[in-house]
């Protein structure tokens, strides 16, 4: 199982964003901190630009196509990915998969669009979900699709990973929705889990639970855990 830590760039700066309240910022260089995780073991880094997910106007490009070319690792850019322009763009940068969102994914028409630009194969699907139902992060109407049927759609457009995050769970470090993530297991895509690790026991049960990989970040800045105390305790 990969454990995948997470860097959330805003303002130049390693951020944890905050739905609905204010970003924590730790103040580290994203791609110093990058590279640590390389040097400490991370196979993949799961990197997002929210100052192009929420239009601040800041260019952060350089600064991902540093750490997208980093050797050892693979990078999965996320953030808000609505649409083929911003996917393509990522891709263009240097990620290995782009991240879709949630909304965009469980729309057809914008899934259709995005599916004919660029290559499934390079794309995951975020499965954002709050009480275990579909969340369009930034629009009040939710998906009408379940879970289980969005990921079906994009396992047959040739989409090979799903990231599960549950919102309540996100950065409370009391663990991830296992359940919910497990229920996508057998639909044909890897399942990485995400919002809610916070100790070794969650990396533990995670794995056990046959997931692909878990992304984590509070927990990794914060100084709960580290990355080589999370790879050990799967070895």
């Amino acid at each position: 199982m990969h454990v995948i830590p997470a860097i959330d760039i805003k303002g130049g700066r390693i951020v944890r964003y905050a739905e609905g309240g204010p970003d924590t910022v730790y103040r580290l260089d994203p791609v110093g901190t990058a590279e640590a995780f390389v040097a400490d073991g991370a196979r993949w880094l799961h990197l997002a630009d929210l100052d192009r997910a929420f239009d601040t106007g800041r260019d952060n490009d350089a600064v991902v196509r540093r750490i997208v070319g980093l050797q050892g690792a693979r990078v999965q850019v996320g953030g808000r990915l609505r649409g083929p322009d911003q996917v393509a763009r990522a891709l263009e940068l240097g990620a290995a998969r782009a991240v879709v969102a949630t909304g965009a994914a469980a729309d057809p028409r914008i899934w259709e669009a995005i599916t004919a630009a660029v290559d499934p194969s390079r794309l995951a699907v975020a499965v954002d979900v709050r009480q275990g139902r579909l969340v369009h992060r930034g629009s009040d109407q939710p998906p009408a699709s379940a879970p289980d049927a969005l990921v079906r759609r994009a396992v047959a457009a040739g989409v090979r990973a799903v990231i599960h995050r549950d919102l309540q769970r996100d950065g409370e470090l009391a663990g991830p929705d296992l359940d919910g993530a497990a229920r996508l297991l057998g639909l044909g895509a890897d399942v990485v889990a995400a919002g809610g690790i916070g100790k070794a026991a969650h990396l533990i049960a995670a794995r056990d639970a046959g997931l692909a990989g878990v992304i984590v970040g509070r927990a990794f800045y914060q100084g709960r855990l580290t990355l080589r105390e999370a790879l050990a305790c799967l070895a």
